[in-house]
């Protein structure tokens, strides 16, 4: 069983390593959602991992804009230019998510940015839980290339999506993976890990108010940031859950 942490600075990555999670999916604006990081966050997570010894460890988002996973040709065009710039900048895996208006996985888009991720590791993010039929959504990406889908079972919380990821497991070859994500509670893990998955991702951060000044041009001055206490807590308790599984 992975553990991924969502990220959005250098010192959830350092969280992400101290509490022993597998991997991280690193992105910014995490109140929108998550957008696509820059090059020299990139580089220098990868730096960090590299330097604890960790492999495979940044996985990166990519997504130009909040809001619905419909995409125009000049916004895919930025995300393929994005993925090959991030690749360079040391990012082991790119995470996307593309549908059309009418609610299925965007074939030709998914196909244009796996292209460019040029045989990278591939995760599929939970624009599935928006589709029209997200089981047909979770095979289309798969088909199309994709070696992991994060999803909640198109719940709003995964620890609700239980019986959509049994059969999303179920549905998928064996040599891709479903990663249980959004909403994840320690009461939840037991019943996420008898599904099948084979990994679970969450963010484990909470508000701060940040003091410095900041003007109108600034914002609230209210942002969220990486809890350690809260993704220890939780890698534990997965952790433990695993143990618990093995023994039956």
């Amino acid at each position: 069983m992975k553990i991924e942490i969502c990220v959005q600075d250098l010192d959830g990555v350092r969280c992400a390593i101290d509490a022993g999670a597998d991997r991280v999916e690193l992105c910014s604006a995490l109140e929108t959602g998550g957008l696509t990081p820059s090059a020299g966050l990139v580089e220098a997570a990868a730096e960090l991992a590299r330097d604890a010894g960790r492999q495979d460890f940044v996985h990166v988002l990519i997504r130009p804009r909040p809001g619905g996973f419909v995409y125009s040709q000049c916004e895919i065009d930025v995300m393929q230019r994005d993925i090959r710039h991030l690749l360079a900048a040391g990012a082991d895996g790119v995470v996307v998510g593309l549908l059309t208006a009418s609610g299925d996985v965007d074939a030709a888009g998914a196909e244009a940015l796996i292209d460019a991720a040029g045989g990278t590791f591939v995760t599929f993010h939970r624009a599935v839980d928006a589709a029209r039929d997200p089981l047909q959504a979770v095979d289309d990406a798969a088909r199309l290339g994709a070696q992991r889908i994060l999803t909640s079972g198109a719940a709003r919380a995964a620890g609700d999506g239980i019986d959509m990821l049994k059969r999303m497991v179920a549905a998928l070859p064996a040599e891709v993976s479903v990663m249980a994500g959004g909403g994840v509670t320690e009461e939840a893990v037991p019943g996420l890990l008898a599904t099948g998955i084979r990994a679970i991702h969450l963010s484990g951060r909470k508000l701060t108010v940040d003091s410095a000044p900041s003007g109108p041009g600034g914002g609230d001055g209210i942002r969220s940031v990486t809890h350690p206490a809260t993704v220890e807590r939780m890698v534990r308790a997965m952790r433990t859950a695993e143990a618990m599984t093995h023994r039956r």
